[in-house]
């Protein structure tokens, strides 16, 4: 069985006793998947229910105060907004496994990188509520660059959900499904990049004589500062259109 990371049940919502309308995605982070802490004021652990196949990947969410399961069912049945967290080619069967269970009141939330929505509806039952997003490894920190998709049956009521609680991982934007896997290049396999880049003006600091914490620490504070919202577009640089 593969992994998917859900919500648990709790108070009353739209009008189904037991079902919690509020969740967290602890990370989108597949070789280490828990490491994004949880959002204060967001979702509180008692309410997540987190599905693994070993134990190992779930005491993780055990310290945490999350709830646990090795059954992917479990959690929809329990559950009404559900984030699957899987490798790309995990994914196919896991939907295939949760299909029987899903129903109209289920929102899906697909973090599977290259997994269309036009897929994930066709292995799900034809009125699925289905979203995409698209994660980056700043949402370690709270600083992330995110956006979401959503498929033929998901309204602007998901899509406003599922955009305020990812808010609490950084920046998140609602745009078309195809700007989903630009994005990954963008921002997703961009962080690499500019870490290169940064570890590049280090050394050459480095090289000049400056002590290594220090060039670093400079050069992190270089980039920090061009990102923030006065530098991202100053007239000397760019030309406006």
């Amino acid at each position: 069985m593969a992994q998917a990371w859900l919500s648990m049940r709790g108070p009353s919502v739209r009008g189904r006793p037991g079902w919690f309308p509020h969740f967290f995605l602890p990370s989108h982070l597949l070789t280490d998947p828990f490491a994004l802490p949880f959002s204060p004021g967001k979702v509180e652990a008692q309410h997540i229910l987190a599905s693994a196949p070993t134990d190992r990947n779930l005491s993780h969410f055990r310290a945490l105060g999350c709830r646990t399961t090795h059954s992917n069912q479990e959690v929809l049945q329990n559950c009404f907004l559900v984030f699957f967290a899987t490798k790309p080619h995990v994914l196919p069967a896991v939907l295939a496994e949760v299909a029987p269970v899903v129903t109209a009141e289920h929102i899906l939330v697909s973090v599977a990188a290259g997994v269309s929505l036009s897929t994930l509806e066709e292995l799900l039952p034809p009125t699925a509520r289905v979203l995409r997003v698209s994660p980056n490894l700043p949402c370690m920190v709270q600083e992330g660059a995110m956006v979401m998709a959503r498929g033929r049956h998901a309204g602007s009521s998901e899509a406003t959900l599922l955009q305020t609680l990812l808010e609490a991982c950084g920046q998140c934007e609602e745009v078309p499904e195809a700007h989903v896997d630009i994005h990954t290049g963008l921002s997703g396999s961009g962080v690499a990049f500019v870490c290169a880049f940064s570890e590049a003006l280090a050394e050459g600091a480095i090289k000049m004589g400056m002590p290594g914490g220090l060039a670093h620490r400079i050069a992190a504070q270089t980039l920090l500062d061009c990102s923030s919202p006065t530098m991202q577009e100053p007239p000397d640089l760019h030309t406006r259109k």
